[in-house]
């Protein structure tokens, strides 16, 4: 199971050219964890600057408004949310609830800041493909917001 891990990792964007040393390193200090179906993750406002990683199951993200839930996207293995708290250190912007049964690798603020003190080239890529992922999303919210402006 640790190798395959480790493959996800390294064939996922936000850790493009990261050395594998480092993508294990993370994971030896990564919370694994299995949810059921229906489970929250984390609910819109909740405190947390966590990356989560999906390595199986479906999970749903939503945010809250005006009495309803209005879904923002589904994701499964391979794809990861929470990045924008990881950076930003503010509350959740959205809601996470897995659809199916899954298992989480959670890699927390304290985990890449302990690796800026070893790896402070790794801890930097890791970052800005961080901050990539999360202009591909706002570049697809854009056009999600445009093309309902425009009536498509």
């Amino acid at each position: 199971m640790r190798k395959s891990r480790v493959k996800m990792l390294q064939a996922m964007p936000i850790f493009g050219a990261i050395d594998e040393g480092t993508i294990q390193w993370l994971l030896d200090g990564a919370r694994i964890s299995t949810v059921r179906g229906d489970e929250y993750v984390f609910r819109e406002s909740d405190l947390d600057a966590s990356v989560y990683i999906i390595e199986e199951g479906q999970f749903v993200v939503f945010r809250h408004w005006s009495g309803r839930d209005y879904l923002l996207r589904e994701l499964g293995p391979g794809d990861c949310f929470g990045e924008m708290a990881l950076i930003d250190c503010k509350p959740r912007s959205a809601t996470v609830i897995a659809k199916t049964p899954g298992r989480l690798i959670q890699i927390t603020a304290a985990q890449l800041g302990e690796l800026y003190s070893i790896g402070p080239d790794q801890y930097t890529l890791i970052m800005m493909n961080l901050g990539r992922e999360v202009c591909r999303r706002l570049r697809d919210a854009d056009k999600r917001l445009f093309l309902a402006d425009v009536g498509m």
